[in-house]
């Protein structure tokens, strides 16, 4: 999809203090052995501090940074891959209530990791439906510090990480220009994240934790039994929505001066994305994504402003943001970036 006239006027973070994987080995939380292979250093930890409230923290640096006033937004979009608060509530209303303080729609965009980028997606349709509104506030925020959730060990692929992003999506300008979004998903591998887990009751319903490794399990023991799961590879996928966003942007992968990916071990990203779809692991953002952990819809979003403000990209550059979701969905933005931040 070829995205023209809308920018990102501003991005908010919120990474909370980091916890060593060696301190966590040394607690007996994570596997010294699979600590070793992962290449993974730290991850961010909130402790009681809620997913809402971190978004909220984003939210108020990217407003401040990007110019607008509160009458000039149109919607307020929250996006999560776990539990926000009470059952029946509105988080993004709570985001909404301590940031802009305006009569607007909020909503959430419930898409796992790649909820923020679909925000992203739907904030562009929507400036380009509302003459009489400038801007889209998006936020994202996860806090895994539950109960039914260990971090360490609910994913062989990544640590889960807390903390939060925000962006002003504006009509107006901005620091990085969208160019093009691309998206692709494999529907029959839902039942991947599904395993043998039943869908009703839901598993928080029930006390049953997170465990994305017994799925894993499952569809191994299947496999060996003679029932093949609904696979692709998930860096097929991702390419398709590559081989769209760079179509639409009218550039090729050479043009792409870095990538913002999701964290992960890094075997998991060189075998299941950055290889598949021709990028080396120098052109990524690893240097900032093994130290902060996997903070789910908010990560490309917090490795882009990590890229900006450390001056590693500069105008004319090209970004490439990609993610993937349970479904199995992957979708890829571009942007160009078109200043450099203010002196400190």
């Amino acid at each position: 999809m070829k995205i023209e006239g809308v920018y990102l006027a501003s991005l908010g973070t919120y990474v909370p203090d980091l916890v060593t994987t060696e301190q966590a080995v040394k607690a007996g939380w994570y596997d010294a052995e699979v600590r070793e292979a992962s290449g993974l250093e730290s991850v961010a930890i909130a402790d009681s501090l809620s997913a809402p409230e971190m978004a909220v923290l984003a939210a108020k640096e990217a407003v401040q940074r990007s110019g607008h006033a509160p009458e000039d937004f149109g919607a307020l979009m929250h996006s999560s891959a776990y539990h926000q608060g009470p059952d029946g509530w509105s988080p993004p209303h709570y985001i909404l209530a301590r940031t802009l303080g305006t009569p607007i729609t909020a909503m959430e965009v419930k898409q796992g990791c790649q909820g923020m980028l679909s925000s992203l997606v739907i904030s562009a349709h929507r400036l380009a439906c509302d003459p009489e509104k400038s801007a889209v506030l998006l936020t994202a925020a996860d806090n895994y510090s539950a109960p039914l959730v260990n971090r360490w060990t609910t994913s062989r692929l990544s640590i889960f990480g807390d903390g939060a992003a925000a962006a002003v999506v504006s009509r107006n300008d901005g620091f990085a220009r969208l160019l093009s979004v691309g998206t692709h998903s494999a529907p029959a591998m839902e039942s991947l994240h599904r395993g043998s887990e039943p869908i009703f009751p839901p598993a928080v319903t029930v006390g049953r934790e997170l465990d994305y490794e017994a799925r894993v399990k499952f569809w191994m023991e299947e496999w060996a039994n003679g029932n093949t799961p609904p696979m692709e590879h998930p860096g097929e996928v991702l390419q398709r929505a590559l081989d769209e966003a760079l179509r639409d942007a009218g550039i090729t992968a050479d043009e792409i001066t870095r990538v913002c990916h999701p964290s992960a071990t890094l075997d998991a990203l060189r075998d299941q994305f950055l290889d598949p779809i021709g990028f080396t692991v120098d052109r990524g953002i690893w240097e900032h994504t093994k130290r902060v952990g996997h903070i789910s819809a908010a990560d490309v979003f917090i490795g882009l402003e990590h890229l900006w403000k450390s001056r590693q990209v500069h105008p004319g550059d090209k970004v490439l943001l990609f993610t993937g979701s349970p479904g199995f969905e992957a979708g890829c933005a571009i942007f160009e970036i078109v200043s450099e931040p203010d002196a400190e």
